[in-house]
């Protein structure tokens, strides 16, 4: 079978991201302990940026891509998110936690680790993160609008949750194909 034959999900999978199936995805990811782990956790963001630019070859992403290290298989805290403003930089997340979070935001959601489907998720539409820098220090940022989504649901991936523990009771997604968001920003 062709690459280009297969279903996005099925591709994902062939580029290195576990699927939903796969019972690690469901395991809290290990923090850092920085700045001890510098030279691991520099290791670890070069393999999330590897993998993220095999998934770019494969498909683009209009609202811009996350990406967390247990999605292949590193159960380590860090996550990359690239927004899709080609002007905005890299979000790199070492041991992010949200501490503080306004407003409220429902929009379809997507995932890596089960591309054929999308789902309407209540997020925050602002959210405050405590994360590490490299060499140990606190940093703490404000995320709003689409960028708090990618940040939470990257933070729920680091944590063992899916986008999907957080759909309404009731909800179920909806297959890619019937999906009418496909190559447009959030709203």
């Amino acid at each position: 079978m062709v690459a280009q034959e297969l279903s996005p999900g099925r591709r994902m999978a062939a580029i290195g991201i576990l699927q939903r199936d796969d019972p690690a995805l469901r395991t809290p990811a290990r923090p850092f302990d920085l700045p001890v782990d510098a030279a691991e956790a520099r290791r670890v963001i070069a393999r999330v940026r590897s993998a993220m630019d095999r998934v770019a070859r494969a498909h683009v992403f209009a609202k811009g891509m996350g990406l967390a290290a247990p999605q292949i298989g590193i159960h380590r805290a860090a996550a990359v998110i690239r927004p899709a403003d080609p002007g905005s930089s890299e979000i790199v997340l070492l041991n992010p936690r949200i501490v503080d979070e306004s407003g409220r935001d429902v929009q379809y959601e997507g995932c890596m680790s089960f591309f054929d489907v999308r789902g309407r998720v209540d997020r925050p539409a602002s959210v405050v993160v405590e994360h590490r820098r490299l060499d140990g220090g606190l940093a703490v940022t404000r995320f709003a609008g689409g960028m708090a989504r990618h940040v939470c649901h990257e933070i729920d991936h680091l944590e063992g949750r899916f986008y999907t523990d957080r759909m309404p009771a009731g909800d179920d997604v909806i297959p890619l194909s019937q999906y009418r968001g496909t190559g447009h920003p959030w709203s």
